[in-house]
């Protein structure tokens, strides 16, 4: 008789059930079906055997990585040799639900393994009776557990090194060929707009963005100039270009324009200006984010095609899986799909067509120089990948390569073999990997430092703010009596002018006088007295 254990792994821990009536159950499946809705009818088909809960919850991570891919990680193995009856009469068979782990479990434990079936439906049932199955799990911990493990395992997946990341690259290059549609889009508008005013500047001036900053200069062709001749050649760069265009202002065909309407040519002018001016430092962006990510595919084939490449391919990684055959005519999909339903020629190339290599080429070894070169691609596309230091020294001596291989098929000259280069290329990418490694070794010594002086210099500050804090009190202290002083005489002064006023001024120093002999008052309480009396005169005016 065969004793069937189903594994489930929970977000909680690894919990093992043992199934009842197995043949019974295997052949009633759409009973099943309906007994995993209702947990009295599920609770007499299935029992928990064993629960093993994670410690942590790095550990629950550990685990669910393994899981998803396909290996048995240590607290399984241990789990199932513990719990799990090997021996006896009755035959163990474990369930499953990924037949990947099933396949792993087998042949790490040599069990036999079911998958699929009426397997399928118990864990359907357990997945939704779990935290009353388990003693101790209510169903708030188990989503808690489930949302932990889930934001973790999706961390752990997205986590990637900033610098190589390749999302960069797939975004800027789309936003620069939507930005090359615009701005000609855009500079045909002016060129039609302006012409009306000025139609034989679009014969002189070809370039768009060059045509756009002519139109903010001149403005109004009535009011051009020969003053206008040193600002015109500024821009067109050339000093015959400019005389031209001052000349064909002067005879021009074009109708009058209203103030209102060159303002709105000049701005939507500068708008495109500043469009082109964009898409410039768009170009060194994608640049130096080709350097960092891809250095050899972008020395190989340059930055724009090689950025295309990576955005076809959805990542640098996709692209690394790829064949040569596939690389070479990437981009040509539609062709390549039209050719194989009428059966006609394939295409040759994709995107690599808008390599300088192919160009170059002669008709007849355009084919051949460009699966020579998707080869290329592809091994520079997965020396990019995989590497820890990305260098360009392998995608410079693959290059030299293409650039062999086309001369050969020109003058005949034998191209070098391809291990006399890589075994160049090895030396020099270990020598340049190895500087870059010191390098970057200094800047983390000299960041340490800086870290070290910062704390330095805020712990002196401290000190010198607490020392400053106790001279300020002394010194606020000792302000504070001058101003003090300075009240009580102050008040004294008012105290005489107002007993001269009234003729009491005798009597007031008799009595001060008598004070002082006396002794019986401070200088403090004198001071306390002259306030209130100050206090009480200022009532009664």
């Amino acid at each position: 008789m065969v004793l069937l254990h189903v594994l489930f792994e929970h977000a909680a821990g690894y919990a093992l059930f043992v199934v009842k009536e197995v043949e019974e159950i295997g052949m009633l499946l759409p009973q099943v079906e309906d007994c995993v809705l209702n947990i009295g009818k599920f609770n007499g088909m299935v029992s928990l055997a064993a629960f093993f809960p994670f410690k942590s919850a790095q550990a629950a991570l550990d685990n669910i990585n393994a899981i998803s891919e396909g290996v048995v990680h240590a607290d399984l193995k241990l789990f199932l040799e513990t719990n799990l009856p090997i021996g006896g009469k009755k035959k163990a068979m474990l369930g499953v639900g990924d037949a990947k782990i099933g396949g792993a479990l087998q042949e790490e434990l040599g069990l036999a393994i079911q998958t699929g079936g009426v397997v399928a439906e118990i864990l359907r049932g357990v997945r939704l009776h779990f935290h009353s199955l388990v003693k101790g799990l209510t169903a708030q911990a188990a989503s808690k557990a489930q949302l932990g493990l889930g934001h973790s395992y999706s961390r752990a997946k997205v986590k990637f090194n900033v610098n190589r990341s390749d999302n960069m690259i797939i975004q800027s290059i789309a936003l620069l060929d939507q930005l090359d549609k615009d701005i000609n889009t855009f500079s045909m508008r002016v060129r039609e707009w302006y012409g009306y005013h000025f139609p034989e500047l679009i014969k002189i001036v070809t370039d768009n963005s060059t045509y756009c900053k002519m139109t903010q200069l001149i403005g109004n062709r009535k009011e051009l100039s020969e003053e206008s001749l040193e600002s015109m050649e500024e821009v067109v760069m050339d000093s015959a270009k400019a005389q031209s265009i001052l000349e064909a202002s002067r005879s021009s065909m074009g109708m009058d324009i209203s103030p209102i309407d060159l303002i709105n040519i000049e701005r939507f002018s500068n708008r495109v200006v500043s469009l082109a001016a964009y898409r410039l430092e768009l170009q060194e962006y994608l640049h130096s984010k080709m350097g960092q990510v891809a250095p050899n595919l972008a020395a190989l084939i340059g930055d724009v095609v090689g950025a295309r490449l990576i955005s076809h391919a959805g990542s640098l990684t996709n692209l690394a899986k790829y064949p040569a055959s596939t690389v070479q005519i990437l981009g040509a999909e539609k062709a390549l799909f039209r050719a194989l339903k009428t059966r006609g020629n394939t295409p040759k190339y994709g995107l690599i067509f808008h390599s300088t290599f192919i160009g170059r080429a002669a008709a007849k070894n355009k084919g051949r120089i460009s699966r020579y070169l998707a080869n290329k691609c592809t091994i520079a596309s997965r020396i990019d990948a995989f590497s820890d230091v990305p260098t360009c020294v392998f995608g410079d001596k693959l290059r030299d390569q293409v650039e062999e291989r086309l001369s050969f098929y020109e003058t005949g000259e034998a191209p070098r073999k391809n291990l006399d280069v890589m075994k160049e290329a090895v030396i020099q990418a270990g020598e340049v990997a190895a500087e870059i490694k010191i390098k970057l070794a200094k800047k983390e010594k000299k960041r340490m430092r800086r870290e070290k002086k910062l704390a330095a210099l805020s712990t002196g500050d401290g000190e010198e703010e607490a020392g400053d804090g106790e001279a300020g009190a002394t010194e606020n202290g000792e302000a504070k009596k001058k101003k003090k002083k300075s009240v009580s005489e102050a008040v004294q002064m008012e105290e005489e002018a107002s007993a001269a006023e009234n003729g009491d001024a005798p009597a007031k120093k008799k009595k001060k006088r008598k004070s002082e002999e006396i002794g019986g008052f401070d200088s403090d309480s004198i001071t306390l007295t002259a306030i209130i009396q100050s206090q009480c005169l200022c009532k009664l005016d």
